[in-house]
């Protein structure tokens, strides 16, 4: 018999994009928010700059790849633990790709490129292996409708 437990996350988001006219007009208005968790710094989003938004701030497509790239990593640190594998460092270049037509668009899929580095007495074989207990384990692939590719590299400390 499974257990289930549920998990409730709450986010404010505010509209700081008002110029005076409000969204009277396409371009009369501004793509600014603030993203506010409690206890937690703000952060500053906007849209995409491909759709009138601030490229200094975070769009919801780059906190998506982010969501999976993170969700990942901390995955398979764990998956690394449970296999006995000693991991030192942990980097990815993570690269969304969506699509928009007229009616409006969708992420395609989403790369990861994680390169972990592990200690000299860790099997690189169950490293390679934990990545697709990692992937399973996910939450946030999980939970999208597009494909989600891990493509790991295995750096082996040197003695």
């Amino acid at each position: 018999m499974s257990h289930t437990h549920q998990h409730h996350y709450k986010v404010d988001v505010t509209w700081t994009g008002n110029q005076g006219t409000g969204t009277k007009t396409y371009q009369g208005y501004g793509r600014g928010h603030e993203i506010r968790i409690e206890g937690k710094p703000t952060i500053e989003g906007s849209s995409d700059p491909m759709f009138r938004g601030d490229a200094s701030r975070y769009n919801p497509e780059d906190m998506l790849v982010t969501a999976l790239s993170t969700c990942h990593m901390l995955s398979y640190l764990h998956q690394a633990v449970l296999a006995g594998v000693v991991v030192t460092a942990y980097t990815d270049s993570a690269e969304g790709s969506m699509e928009t037509d007229t009616h409006g668009g969708h992420f395609t899929e989403v790369v990861l490129h994680p390169v972990v580095t592990i200690t000299a007495d860790s099997d690189p074989a169950k490293a390679e292996a934990a990545h697709d207990a990692a992937h399973h384990g996910c939450f946030i692939a999980n939970s999208v409708n597009f494909p989600v590719r891990v493509e790991p590299r295995i750096v082996v400390e040197s003695k």
